[in-house]
């Protein structure tokens, strides 16, 4: 009862762990195993030459691991002289087809392994194109992670299958079949009586499998939480001591780990046991056939030969038995790994079609009569209509939640409309090839996104025919030419972890660099100087009033003192357009954008 108690503490304490921990230790179930075997074998059949040599070499080695006792056999009974033969040939022959089967064991290691390689290499190349052209909506509606699990868990699994399960599944096979066989043809009553051990390793196997599999998912399970709970403590750790929480983390820590060592214990009991047990079945079995073949020999029904080859046969039997019990809940694994990447290969992919813009210096955006929703009966924008003049610079305010990214998300068609239009000039946006019309958009965003590659290749990301003189520029103007400079490297230091090796405001400058060497015509930022000082974020306004002179801006902000120069302040409250005009006019009126701009004047959050 203390143990269980102990149990149940650690689960509850970690929340969110338990599901973790069960589906990296469970064997998973394919909702379709057949459409989903159906699907694999396509990418076997684009391998016939490496598929045919291995099960060449799966036969091969089958044959000489079932002809090999035979001739050991015969050569004892040649000793024994109640058989007549060369012994010496013998001999040669039986070391000979020994070291073709080992030499066929390596070369189905080895051929085994390059095909999982290929077949994986296409199907994870397949995968990533897939994710390259999936709609914005899959990836915004999907867990990262799980898309990340598909790429790396699944795709491993089925490596490992292809490459170590598929052989044994096909060689035990064989060498049951070839064992039985030649059992049967050397002494029928011997082998019937030999089988018999079979019945007792099934039931051996199915009990202490059972008991396996549930200490090692509880196992998993607390493996997990307990990985949570050391990555919570170190990510989270200026939070755990500025609460001192030091004492009861430790506690935590330590109740689950007692939990998983208890769990640990039981499942190295009985996966230690089944070894044990299966080779006291299998002395069952040689027990009985040197009693039974002791008995048939003395009766002159077999020789003593036959009793040695036996003695192989059996063990030789009874090892891929044990094989596929393990091979097939590696099969499960990989066939319900390959069905969670085939669903996403079967996704739609992004609608890439549609004209080009027509060129021109121009680029006026209006939206007319737009609806849009994100999931259905909650719509976030309800007919609105705006048009941002081209050259102009539209700020959009209102409280978190309003619609004002949304705006964006569909002026970039990261999403579609419901109804309504949008125009570009005179485009509509949905007839406008996506590809097409994001080269004409840059945008920075609040979160800033950069890549671990040099700084050179990410300001290039934008545009990948810039020049040095373009890009130095840029850095220049965006405030962020003196930083890099100071790099170690400068230009070509490497970011790492995506930009943690600079600081989060170095980060944005580099961001808004990288949008300028884009020269767009149309520039987007959403909160782009949300994460710099305040001395900066002055140097950046200057620099980006230059940038937006004579291009259409779409500037999302939560700071109001950073759109009081607008052309056109927008007001957005619950998907609609409530109030718009210049920052004298709206403050005049003492709306809604007054109430905005006093509060936080005021210094109160909003």
């Amino acid at each position: 009862m203390p143990e269980q108690k102990d149990e149940k503490i650690a689960e509850r304490n970690i929340p969110g762990m338990m599901n973790r921990g069960q589906r990296f230790a469970e064997v998973q179930h394919a909702e379709n195993a057949a459409a989903a075997l159906r699907r694999i074998a396509i990418y076997f059949a684009k391998e016939k030459v490496m598929v045919s040599c291995m099960l060449a070499v799966v036969i091969f080695g089958t044959l000489c691991g079932v002809y090999a006792p035979s001739l050991q056999s015969k050569a004892i009974d040649i000793i024994a002289k109640t058989k007549t033969g060369n012994l010496v040939m013998t001999l040669i022959l039986m070391t000979s087809i020994y070291l073709l089967y080992s030499g066929g064991q390596l070369l189905q290691g080895l051929i085994s392994a390059k095909l999982s390689q290929r077949i994986v290499k296409r199907m994870r190349e397949e995968l990533f194109d897939k994710l390259m052209d999936l709609p914005i909506r899959y990836l915004d509606t999907h867990s990262h992670g799980d898309v990340m699990s598909r790429m790396t868990n699944d795709i491993e699994n089925i490596s490992t299958t292809v490459s170590q399960s598929l052989p044994s599944l096909f060689s035990g096979v064989l060498t049951i079949i070839g064992t039985v066989s030649i059992m049967l043809l050397l002494c029928w009553q011997l082998a019937l009586l030999s089988f018999l051990t079979v019945i007792l390793t099934v039931i051996a196997t199915k009990v202490l499998s059972k008991r396996v599999r549930k200490f090692s998912r509880r196992r998993q399970m607390l493996m997990g939480q307990l990985n949570g709970t050391v990555e919570e403590m170190v990510s989270g750790y200026r939070t755990v001591v500025a609460y001192n929480h030091q004492d009861i983390t430790t506690e935590e820590f330590c109740r689950t780990s007692d939990s998983l060592t208890k769990a640990g214990i039981r499942t190295d009991i009985f996966s230690g046991v089944m070894g044990p047990v299966m080779n006291c079945i299998g002395n069952i079995g040689f027990v009985i056939i040197a009693a039974f073949g002791g008995y048939f020999s003395v009766n002159g029904l077999i020789s003593v030969g036959v009793i040695s080859a036996f003695i192989v046969y059996a063990k030789q039997f009874s090892r891929p038995i044990n094989e596929l019990a393990q091979v097939y809940g590696q099969l499960q694994t990989a066939i319900a790994g390959a069905e969670r990447v085939f669903m996403v290969l079967d996704e739609e992919n992004e609608d890439k079609s549609g004209e080009a813009l027509k060129k021109t210096e121009k680029a006026e955006v209006t939206f007319k009569d737009v609806q849009f929703a994100y999931e259905p009966n909650q719509r976030i924008l309800k007919d609105f209509t705006l048009t941002v003049p081209s050259g102009k610079k539209v700020a959009l305010v209102g409280a978190t939640g309003s619609g004002k990214t949304t705006v964006v998300n569909l002026l970039m068609r990261f999403y579609d409309i419901d109804s309504g239009e949008i125009f570009l000039n005179d485009q509509n946006i949905q007839n406008i090839s996506r590809d097409n019309l994001r080269k004409n958009i840059a945008i920075v965003l609040q979160d800033t996104v950069l890549f671990s590659d040099t700084i050179w290749n990410n300001l290039k990301y934008g545009n990948a025919d810039a020049k040095a003189a373009q890009i130095e520029e840029a850095a220049k103007m965006s405030r962020c030419k003196e930083m890099i400079e100071l790099l170690p490297q400068g230009y070509d230091t490497v970011l790492t972890g995506s930009g943690e090796n600079i600081s989060q405001g170095q980060r944005q400058l580099l961001a808004i660099a990288r949008a300028f060497v884009a020269d767009p015509q149309i520039l987007i930022l959403d909160e782009a100087t949300s994460n710099v000082d305040t001395r900066t974020e002055k140097a950046i306004q200057d620099a980006m009033h230059m940038v937006m002179q004579n291009r259409t801006s779409i500037v999302i902000a939560h700071r109001l003192s950073t759109i009081r120069d607008a052309d056109i302040i927008v007001v957005m409250d619950k998907g609609r357009i409530v109030e718009s005009g210049d920052h004298d006019t709206l403050l005049s009126q003492k709306g809604k954008y007054y109430d905005l701009y006093m509060t936080q004047y005021a210094g109160i959050a909003t």
